[in-house]
């Protein structure tokens, strides 16, 4: 079997294709905005899968999702607290837990090891943190890097909108560049606070990964940083399908 895999985040939506055993070479994004009958229509058209599992956290577009597939007939499975994980969840408020959390803890089960903390970079950064039980056991959320950088432009009337990039020194030669300081610089020196204090509630040495749209960049100073793997989220979201659909 083979399954159409959907990670609707807030910003990109990304899809995959997957069977048992592996994503296969087919990938799809899409803007979140844009996730209409028509931008699905375009993208899947042609492709051959058996069901669609799908994490999603933007509650409107999970219904297009749902509305467009399920007129085809086709099996589909929304990833939650009560899908088949592969591991048991210790928090007292599981329905809380995002969709994308929750495939992010089930990717490190095949593709890393336990204990583990996940650092998924997006338009939130999240911390999840997997026990070595194993077990899902809560986590951290702060802004995202682009959200921190473009509050500075919509609420002062001089400072520009930027590129983040890797700074050239600490100390900045021009706006811009003091401006690259504080967001990536001072963001490494928010994740290296936030590790610290887990890792000190952790019982045993996580292995700590990185994902999402500003991973690469953030991780190159941050040493606590093992791993950089882009696909944990749609690897966790086939694992789980594996389990659902057979």
């Amino acid at each position: 079997m083979a399954w159409l895999l959907i990670d609707n985040s807030n910003t990109r939506t990304k899809f995959a294709h997957g069977d048992s055993e592996k994503l296969l070479e087919w990938r799809g994004v899409i803007p979140t905005s844009e996730v209409s009958p028509e931008s699905l229509e375009q993208l899947v058209t042609g492709l051959q899968f058996d069901a669609v599992a799908i994490c999603s956290v933007v509650p409107k577009k999970a219904a297009v999702l749902a509305s467009w597939f399920g007129e085809r007939h086709q099996a589909v499975h929304f990833l939650t607290h009560q899908s088949p994980l592969g591991m048991g969840i210790d928090y007292p408020f599981p329905a809380q837990i995002g969709a994308d959390r929750l495939a992010n803890a089930a990717g490190i089960l095949t593709r890393h090891r336990v204990p583990a903390i996940v650092i998924d970079f997006g338009t939130a950064v999240t911390f999840d943190v997997i026990s070595a039980a194993p077990a899902y056991c809560g986590g951290v959320i702060a802004p995202g890097l682009g959200a921190m950088s473009g509050y500075l432009t919509r609420k002062t009337a001089l400072l520009p909108e930027i590129q983040l990039a890797e700074p050239s020194s600490a100390i900045g030669k021009s706006t811009e560049h003091a401006m690259q300081v504080g967001a990536v610089i001072g963001y490494r020196g928010l994740v290296k606070e936030i590790l610290l204090q887990i890792s000190k509630e952790l019982t045993g040495q996580p292995i700590i990964i990185a994902t999402g749209g500003d991973a690469a960049l953030i991780a190159r100073g941050v040493p606590e940083i093992e791993v950089v793997d882009p696909d944990i989220t749609l690897d966790g979201l086939r694992q789980v399908a594996a389990r659902v659909f057979g």
